[in-house]
This record gives structure tokens, sequence and C-alpha cells, in this order.
């Protein structure tokens, strides 16, 4: 495959989640996240299930509430009283009650810096002396101990899951939207958790510009191995999309990261079924395990500021995948702004396509539409992939502009703040609409939403054609 010479995996500790081990000599585990309601004992079962069949090593569910965690018990026996041992993950943002009840019946939480003390964000400036600032951290160490030991009681592991998306206002006034800011929402749980000994932990930073996920996961690394810190890795492109560009953006986010040796658990996060995103990691992961099994040198060149690709591949999607991930690292670094894919029995046409698809992924050049699509989960609040196709449909052909269409609110503004327009779930069935970070309409019903979207959208071009 197409990974550098001397590749080599990161070393990690271990995290011992359940039955299973992520980091160290373990395989790189894969995952998913259910998309339906917690509350839904046999509909999570069964979906869980297909995810596990699909290959799945670990299943994520949102505990939006208490009782949704609470839920997590049933879910939890449903599974093992068909004698699946899979580890269960509990997705908790805005309630740092909810993972202390989560804890008690999940495998793994995954807890978000961004709003687990710090309020939900508003993009408002704050100043803080430093006085100020060091109180705001002894609130998060005071409410992160509890759960912490309840955590030790329980042989509960957790995963400090970083969002792009979803950094507080308290961390932004400080560091920025930069990736140390990041980078120090989380080593300001990751330091609590070692001085508490406690080291069941994964940790994901994620984003959904390749760019911004690739810089800040590196910049991570740097910074825990300057305090002596190797706790091991979950890798994702988040609101990556759906289709080819779904995957084509995962390949490029994850693969530039796995070629380097980084990663030790991963997710491909895609606007379809759950179990559809299984096969895809399957396939990112296996070529990054043939290629250090195999030492192969990197099948890109560059000369001229173009990056030529030579691979030989029967099956479209493999294709897409190692290509995406053979440059996935170059383009990021700048190292080439062209593109150009070789592969025996596709069309020139159909090459040159996928090499611009991958030059946006890489935010390098844009020759389409652009779209910022969360995968949805059990707090989506409408029908998200009809809805998808429909604002696809409809927008096609608005090059570079760029739609965010988000089925709650946990990352929807922050992820959106790259993106020209978004469409955010706001309530069971209502959507609001956004212009950049602007809320410009709230709640409407879904039923009209893609039109007052469109409507924006005409809006806005015509006010710039008339200036």
């Amino acid at each position: 495959m197409e990974c550098p010479r001397n590749y080599q995996r990161r070393h990690s500790t271990v995290a011992h989640v359940g039955v299973i081990g992520i980091g160290g000599d373990n395989p790189i585990r894969i995952q998913s996240m259910t998309t339906t309601n917690t509350l839904d004992t046999d509909a999570c079962v069964a979906q869980a299930m297909r995810i596990i069949e699909a290959g799945g090593e670990l299943v994520r569910l949102t505990t939006q509430g208490r009782r949704e965690a609470e839920n997590l018990k049933n879910i939890n026996a449903g599974l093992r009283s068909k004698g699946i041992q899979t580890p269960l993950v509990a997705d908790v943002h805005f309630n740092a009650n909810v993972a202390d009840v989560a804890a008690q019946y999940a495998e793994k939480v995954r807890i978000n810096p961004g709003n687990y003390v710090d309020p939900a964000r508003t993009f408002k400036h704050l100043e803080y002396t430093d006085e100020e600032y060091a109180s705001e951290l002894h609130k998060i160490d005071e409410r992160l101990i509890p759960f912490i030991n309840i955590c030790k009681e329980h042989h509960t592991a957790v995963r400090i899951g970083v969002n792009h998306g979803s950094l507080s206002d308290r961390i932004m006034s400080r560091y920025g939207d930069t990736p140390e800011g990041i980078v120090e929402s989380c080593m300001e749980f990751l330091r609590i958790f070692r001085r508490e000994h406690f080291d069941d932990i994964v940790i994901s930073i994620k984003a959904s510009n390749t760019v911004v996920m690739v810089e800040s996961v590196r910049l991570l690394v740097k910074q825990m191995d300057c305090e002596d810190m190797h706790y091991p890795l979950h890798l994702g492109v988040t609101e990556a999309g759906e289709g080819e560009d779904g995957r084509i953006k995962s390949a490029v986010g994850i693969g530039a990261l796995l070629t380097e040796g980084i990663g030790d658990t991963i997710r491909v996060s895609l606007s379809e079924e759950p179990e559809a995103e299984i096969p895809v990691a399957r396939k990112l992961v296996d070529s990054i395990e043939e290629c250090a099994a195999l030492r192969v040198q990197v099948e890109a060149t560059i000369h001229d500021d173009t990056a030529t690709v030579n691979l030989n591949e029967t099956d479209w999607e493999s294709l897409q995948l190692k290509a995406a991930m053979a440059v996935g690292a170059l383009l990021i670094d700048r190292k080439a702004h062209q593109l150009v894919i070789n592969n025996p029995g596709f069309s020139k046409e159909r090459l040159t396509s996928l090499a611009d698809a991958i030059l946006q992924a890489a935010r390098i050049k844009f020759t389409k539409t652009e779209y910022i699509s969360c995968p949805g989960c059990g707090r989506t609040l409408y029908d998200l992939r009809s809805t998808i196709a429909r604002i696809k449909e409809a927008t096609a052909d608005l090059v570079g502009l760029k739609i965010g269409i988000m089925g709650c609110i946990v990352n929807g503004p922050g992820e959106m703040a790259d993106a020209d327009y978004g469409y955010v779930g706001a309530g069971p069935g209502r959507i609001s609409l956004y212009r950049q970070k602007e809320c410009v309409e709230k709640n409407i019903p879904e039923s009209e939403a893609v039109e007052h979207l469109l409507a924006l959208i005409r809006q806005d071009k015509e006010k710039e054609k008339s200036n």
C-alpha cells in the first residue's frame, strides 16, 4: 500500500474497555454509533447487532438525559443475553450528572470538555484574569473527581472527546479558534485524570475540516509526549457527509494520521446507516496494516507542485480510499496543490473527478458544493437522510458554497463556523437556519425548512449581484 518505508505505529498505553483493549499492541479498533432512540431498547439492541455483525468492535449510543443513561442497563443486558460482549460507549454532552449515571452501565463513557462543566458556547469573547481562569479550572477539577471515582468503582473507561465545533467560550476567548485551543481543552482534563491515577483513557480530537483535525491531533501527540503521556487515540473526521465525499474526506483525514503511525481506534462518520461505516473503516485499517507488514513505500510522487498517485485497484471504493490515504498528509501539509491519479481500468474523466474530490477534502481546491453533514444519532430531530438528499439536489450547482446539515445543536453552530449556511435541528420536527454562526430563522417546521434555506441562499445571491 502507500505508507512510508519507515512506518511505525505510535506507542501508547492500553485502555481496557470491557473485553477489549485499545492501544498498545492491540489491533486498530473499529466502531460506530447508533441512530436509534436510546429509550427504545429493542431498536438499539437490533441496530447494535447490525453494527457488530458488520465488524464493529465498539458501539456508541447517545445519552442526552438521565433516562437514556439508565436505559443503557437494559440495552447492555439485551446484548449480553444474546451472548454478545461488545463494549457499549455512552456519549454525553451538556450534563455531567448523566455521565455519572452512564458510567454504571456502559463499558466506556465519552465526555466532551467543551460542555462538560463549561456552559454551551455562545461565541462571546470573555475576559479572565489569571486568577479567574484558574478558578474556572478548579470547577472542572471539583466536578470531574466524583466522575472519576465512579469510573474506578465500575471499571469504566473514558473517552475525552474534543470537538472543534463545541469548544467552550472560555477556551475560544483565551486561545482563539486554533489547534492550540483544541489541544488545551483536552489537556486540562487529561492532567486531572493522570493526577488521580486513572489510566483507562482514550483521547479524540475531531473536526469536519480535515486540516484542522490533522494539525490538532499532531499537536496533541507532541504535547502528550512533552508531558510523558501516551494514551491511545481515537480518530475521525466528524460530519464527513455521505457517499463518495464522506468516504474521501474520512480517508484524507484519518489516513493522513494512520500513515504516520497515529491512531488506535477509528470511526468513519457517514450520513448513512451506521453499519455502512464499518466496511469503509475496515478498508482503511486493512490498508494501513498491510503496508505496515510489507513496509511498502509511498506510491505518490511530487513534481512541479503536482502529486501523482499510481495504483492498480479494480474496486472503485478501494481506489477512492487508497488514493486519498496516499496523498492525505502531502496535501494537508501543502507539499502539492495539484493531483493526478493513474489506475488502469477507469476513465481519465472519472480519475480526474476523484482527484478533484480529494483536493476538496484537503481544502485545497473547491470544484463543487461542500456539505458538512452529521451521521445522525439518537439526538437527531428530523429525517436527516431525506433532508440531505433534498438539499443536495437543490444546491448541487453552487460550486464552492459550504452548507452544514446538522441533526441537533451539539456541534451545529461550531462545526458550521466554516460553512456559509447551516440547517440545524432545533426541536422535534423543527429547524433553525444559520448564516455562518448567526441564527437567522428559528423553529421552522421541518416541512418548510428546506424551502426557507433555498430562499435565504437566493436572497443573498441577489444582494451580491446588486452590490
